[in-house]
């Protein structure tokens, strides 16, 4: 298995599938460390920003305990010689941007939460990032660098040695340090740096008499080090792509591993010293074999230069279509977590180097069947702009587009927007793509045929409409639901066209402020359009009454309706947090409002239709039931809005030791599932009375003991008064005899009683009062009191009217 920390989650993946097996929730921050609990292979320890250490039995998936430090957490530690012991980063308190190393005691004391108050600082002044402090030989000492200091302490002898660099070397060469790694038998410490050197320092236990030799291939910044298990090899990475292995610290002897897609962020090493991780910036991970053979790539969302794209969605794979690899456009599948493919738009090699200008993807858009692909590539130098459209077609035989039309310099400034016709139709001859433009100008694209003989492909693409308004620089273009308008703002003015006619049909304008955002109501609302300026106003205009319907003061940066519903989500920041604005353009007050949704900016949003429509009793989730909306922040986290609570998405596991829902969807559980349902509904339809008992379903206490692998259950003597409490039936419940019991009773005095239930039930149902629903109910008989009153009523007494 390879462990990952993945957010606020940490994820157990196959080596052999490269399948996502377990996800560990739990977690309400970003999981900052991930360390393997040197007293139990099969645990896993894992720091957070939340501030707990988390110990878990990650291949079932069961969280064991919960350290409450108190403080986030930046790194953690853990060494086989402090076995009550980790190590975590943590801010030094009063001071900013300071940190210390500190070692936490976590006690055995019994429960699942535990506070864990008792710190003993180690290291003053080291950095918060995880690979700038190392342990060497077996834990006797900890070294840490921090700008150009490198400090080592060490445990037996409490003694701290300190050693500085200039800030360059002789040849101009940057000496700052960028990470460490210390040697795992010998005493020997690895230091990479900004300048590409990596140096090997010993004697380190003297101020003055200690050594290091410099070894140099990195033309720049060292990423990350690891030594092999037995330490006869040094890995380093950075940003060329290429893992270096360097033989017995020596210049002379080093093996490569290049192409490696992006630059190496982390190295590391599987405890049998059989394989290698790497992990890249544009979050994949890589699997390697220890003689530097290419194993297996794990690739999730790819975290791009920059996403100017925005995101889309492909109507085909339902995929989210984005930036991608540099002049790539990235398909990635949001159920599996998966990129589908990677599609190469620019078709020119990448060189990574800075200050190069090159082409760059920058608008992509998808036709309503997804059968078309639009992109517009850019690359701007001082004085001239260099622009490409390029019209890609789906090609059922390669299952992947091809490219089909190339337009150079379609306009003469930067591109804005662009936009397909909405239809679903079928025809070639409905289809119709719009682009706007900073040169004033906005064009519609036809298909057209090619009536040369000898041209390899049929249709091609050909400008069809040119159209301006008073010179003012075309910003946003969309669509109508049924591609009868077109709607292009120019600065502070919308205008709506016929898409057929091409006649100005109307102009709206709300000043001040530019128009940011425009966009068409749908189904019910398709009267209604939509927009919102840069001065922070949201505005609504009726199409028919060519007036404003209404008018809101709301910073929005996205506008993003549902494609199928009414529904608008509406973004806005306030400071630095964003917030969600959902709303219908018929309504002007919204129906969901998410405020301090995110801390950072969220630069993009989409709706992404649910293959099963979803099922929620919530009404301030109703607009959730076909579509998922997702967010891209600023820093390129991937998120989205969950109909279920907190409590309801975390794992059975992470709230008690037992778990049957943790287990992996494999297909003969699946099959295991099916006949115990189809059992269950067997037993239902013959009739048959089952009685549940209430502690044999429900008990924390029985599925611990019959659930929980035995190597993570607590003693006998913390579980058996909890067992023992949970066989007790309280007075409310009766046992299963009793019940059958009543049942027989009942029926054979079914008959004589059935006018007298009747008559009991209409009174109940009449005397029903409304303070019953506030909480207060009346006192219900018993059944062995209704008995007993069903006796005393038969009994006769008309003798007592003699007296």
């Amino acid at each position: 298995y390879l462990l990952s920390a993945s957010g606020d989650f940490v994820k157990l993946h196959s080596v052999a599938t490269e399948e996502t097996v377990r996800l560990l929730r739990g977690h309400a921050g970003l999981v900052t460390g991930i360390e393997l609990n040197p007293q139990n292979r099969l645990q896993l320890y894992s720091s957070s920003l939340d501030g707990t250490i988390k110990l878990w039995d990650f291949t079932d998936g069961i969280l064991i305990k919960t350290f409450t430090v108190g403080c986030k957490l930046l790194a953690l530690y853990a060494l086989a010689s402090f076995e009550d012991s980790v190590f975590v980063v943590i801010p030094k308190s009063g001071e900013r941007d300071s940190f210390q190393l500190v070692s936490v005691k976590l006690t055995k004391a019994a429960g699942q939460e535990i506070e864990a108050k008792e710190l003993s600082v180690i290291l003053d002044g080291v950095d918060k990032s995880p690979k700038h402090t190392a342990f060497g030989r077996e834990g006797e000492y900890v070294a840490s660098v921090k700008e150009l200091e490198l400090q080592v302490y060490f445990f037996k002898r409490k003694q701290i040695n300190r050693f500085s660099l200039s800030a360059t070397s002789a040849k101009g060469g940057n000496n700052r340090f960028t990470c460490i790694a210390c040697h795992p038998k010998e005493d020997c410490i690895a230091t990479g740096h900004c300048d590409g050197k990596i140096r090997l320092w010993r004697n380190f236990y003297h101020n003055k008499e200690y050594t290091f030799s410099t070894l140099h291939w990195h033309h720049d910044i060292v990423m990350d080090l690891a030594f092999s298990v037995e330490g006869t090899s040094l890995l380093s990475g950075g940003i060329e792509s290429v893992l270096v292995q360097w033989h017995n610290g020596s210049d002379c002897k080093k093996d490569f591993l290049p192409r490696l897609g992006s630059a190496i962020e982390c190295i590391s090493v599987s405890s049998d010293g059989t394989s290698y991780c790497t992990s890249h910036t544009d979050n994949r991970i890589t699997i390697i074999s220890s003689n530097l053979r290419f194993s297996r790539s794990i690739q999730g969302l790819i975290k791009a230069r920059d996403v100017k794209t925005g995101l889309v969605v492909d109507p085909r794979t339902k995929a989210l279509v984005l930036n991608g690899e540099p002049g790539h456009l990235q398909f990635y599948c949001l159920q599996t977590d998966k990129q589908l493919y990677s599609l190469d738009i620019v078709q020119q090699e990448y060189i990574h180097q800075e200050g190069l200008n090159q082409l760059d993807l920058v608008k992509v858009a998808f036709s309503a069947q997804g059968k078309w692909l639009a992109t517009v590539e850019e690359r701007e130098d001082d004085t001239d702009l260099e622009l490409h459209l390029k019209l890609w077609v789906y090609d059922e035989e390669t299952q992947s587009f091809k490219l089909n039309t190339r337009i150079n310099m379609p306009h003469e400034d930067h591109i804005t927007a662009m936009c397909f016709r909405d239809t679903d139709e079928v025809e070639d001859d409905s289809v119709m793509l719009v682009t706007a433009s900073k040169d004033c100008l906005f064009k519609a694209w036809v298909i057209v045929e090619d009536t040369d003989p000898e041209a390899q492909q049929s249709l091609s693409w050909s400008c069809d409409f040119v159209g301006s308004y008073h010179n003012y620089q075309a910003t946003n273009c969309c669509f109508s639901e049924d591609g009868s308008l077109l709607a292009v703002s120019f600065e502070e003015t919308v205008t709506v066209w016929d898409s057929f006619t091409w006649d100005l049909k109307c102009t709206f304008c709300h000043p001040p402020g530019k128009i940011r955002n425009i966009c068409f109501g749908r189904l019910t609302c398709s009267k209604y359009l939509i927009g919102a300026t840069d001065h922070g106003f949201l505005c609504c205009w009726n199409l028919l009454s060519c007036a404003l319907e209404w008018s809101a003061q709301l910073n929005v940066l996205v506008l993003q309706p549902d494609p199928l519903s009414e529904h608008i989500a509406a973004i806005s920041c306030i400071s630095k947090d964003s917030s969600l604005f959902v709303f219908k353009p018929n309504e002007p007050r919204p129906i969901c409002i998410q405020r301090n949704l995110c801390k950072e900016k969220i630069q993009f949003a989409i709706f992404v239709p649910r293959d099963i429509p979803e099922t929620t009793g919530s009404e301030k989730h109703l607009w959730l039931r076909r579509s998922q909306i997702f967010f891209l922040t600023n820093t390129q986290e991937l998120m989205t809005l969950s109909t279920k609570s907190p409590e309801e998405r975390l794992t059975p596991s992470s709230k008690q030791l037992a778990v049957e829902e943790s287990l992996p969807m494999t297909p003969f559980s699946l099959l295991l599932g099916k006949h115990r349902h189809q059992k269950s509904q067997e037993d239902v339809d013959l009739g048959k009375v089952v009685v549940h008992s209430q502690h044999n379903q429900d008990s924390p206490a029985v599925k611990e003991l019959l659930h929980t692998p035995a190597h993570v259950l607590p003693s006998a003597s913390f579980l058996c008064p909890i067992f023992i409490n949970s066989l007790l039936i309280s007075k409310e419940n009766k046992s299963a005899e009793e019940v059958a019991d009543e049942v027989e009773m009942e029926s054979k005095d079914s008959e004589d009683d059935s006018d007298e239930e009747r008559d009991i039930t209409e009174i109940e149902q009449y005397d029903q009062r409304p303070m019953d629903f506030w909480g207060e109910t009346t006192c219900k008989l018993s059944k062995s009191e209704e008995k007993e009153l069903r006796k005393i009523r038969k009994i006769d007494y008309s003798w007592i009217s003699s007296f």
